[in-house]
């Protein structure tokens, strides 16, 4: 288990105040302009140092990331956006860090933008988080009144403006570039890449888009060294602490701070109070939000909770967005909800997202009826395959994991189902 000392989100169930003098009592803003005063390849060079990666759900190493921004300016500004969209199904760090740790964002952001060379940050909110924006704006409004933000911000001698963004409530504007271009005003659509953003992203600037968690635990990093952080974990690619959101069947849903690579067991019977039921009850588990394919039971025994150990087991550690499902799920509606879901959320600028997340969220619906041949399990699959990997972003992946989780595990589930469809429709 984590120990308590390093836990970062201290307030993250907001026991103590957002505002600015209890942040700072917590630590937040404490001698910024020291660690500014040590320059930007500092900075890079400690966040590569921790191996952090993002927290969005990609987990693309952070400190090579803030690198590919340009160290001249060519005469464009540089811009540091913040992905507060959280709309993963089944995931919900992010809102507690806006609601309850606002002023660590603000002085990741500081640092964050820095260390890009970025004058202006845009946080980009998720449109149905009206108290979660409410309390951002309040704090910016507090670092601008203490001069943390602003004109020489934090008297480093940077100048630096953080603005908020309420988007419109689309899944698809949490990718980076369909994101991009909604802060522009335009319709929530992904880019083809390249250019990346680093290149021509907000406003054809450089630009570096980070989730929410990311940029929070940049100042506590930066303070206590990267070494630190990368102490935490199980090995230099899965290192320090990570917030994860545990819901479903269990008897006490949370949101917790755990040591990146603790047993998935572990974290559900220590924090969350165990599965509904006892473990043994236990039919399977999302680990990573809704687009990360199912684990059924035999493997929850012993999977670890970290990037390459979920990968191994062909599912992702995604946002760490924990779904517990008991033996009492109708598994194939659950995922059959999902498709929905994606299919309601396709952005339709790709032919095989569009067309293809309808139709397998109709067959889905026959495999929860009955009403389908066992064929027609391997042509769903194949469809998938044909989604997957074949559009601009990663919605299209996204619809067809579940799905290929769904009947990697539970196939034999499936065509018993089918099979008695077919016995009662011939009685």
């Amino acid at each position: 288990m984590l120990a308590d000392q390093d836990r970062i989100f201290t307030n993250v169930y907001g026991w103590e105040s957002y505002a600015l003098a209890a942040a700072r009592a917590r630590g937040d803003w404490d001698n910024t302009k020291d660690i500014i005063a040590k320059g930007r390849d500092w900075i890079i060079d400690e966040m590569k140092k921790s191996g952090l990666r993002g927290r969005g759900g990609a987990g693309f190493p952070t400190g090579m990331k803030w690198s590919f921004m340009p160290k001249v300016s060519d005469g464009r500004p540089s811009y540091l956006v913040i992905n507060a969209d959280e709309s993963e199904p089944g995931t919900c760090k992010d809102r507690d860090i806006l609601r309850h740790e606002p002023h660590k964002l603000l002085e990741g952001a500081l640092l964050a933008g820095f260390a890009m060379g970025a004058h202006r940050a845009y946080i980009y909110i998720r449109g149905e988080f009206y108290n979660e924006g409410s309390t951002i704006n309040l704090a910016i409004k507090e670092a601008y009144d203490a001069g943390l933000l602003g004109k020489n911000a934090a008297g480093s001698g940077w100048d630096f403006d953080v603005v908020l963004h309420r988007g419109g409530g689309a899944y698809i504007c949490g990718e980076e570039t369909a994101l991009i271009e909604s802060i522009e005003g335009k319709k929530g659509q992904p880019r083809n890449k390249p250019p990346f953003p680093a290149g021509a992203g907000l406003y054809s600037c450089p630009t570096t888009v980070n989730n929410v968690e990311t940029i929070a635990v940049a100042p506590t990093i930066l303070r206590r060294g990267g070494a630190w952080f990368a102490g935490i974990g199980p090995n230099e690619k899965n290192t320090g602490t990570k917030l994860f959101c545990i819901s479903g069947h269990v008897n006490n849903p949370c949101n917790v701070e755990e040591a990146m690579g603790i047993p998935l067991k572990e974290l559900i019977e220590k924090h969350a109070g165990g599965v509904r039921g006892g473990w043994d009850n236990l039919l399977a588990i999302i680990p990573g939000g809704s687009s990360t394919p199912l684990l059924p039971k035999d493997i929850c025994d012993t999977v670890t909770m970290d990037f390459d150990s979920l990968r191994a087991v062909q599912s992702g550690l995604g946002t760490a967005g924990v779904i517990v499902m008991d033996k009492s799920t109708d598994v194939v509606a659950a995922i059959a909800r999902l498709s929905y879901f994606y299919m309601h959320e396709s952005c339709g600028q790709c032919t095989p997202c569009r067309e293809g997340t309808g139709w397998m969220w109709r067959m889905m619906q026959r495999m929860v009826k009955g009403n389908a041949s066992v064929e027609d399990i391997d042509m769903l699959l194949d469809v998938s395959k044909e989604i997957e990997g074949h559009t601009i972003c990663a919605h299209g992946d996204a619809s067809a994991w579940p799905i290929q989780g769904l009947f990697r595990h539970f196939r034999p589930l499936v065509e018993q189902r089918l099979m008695d469809y077919k016995r009662k429709a011939a009685a």
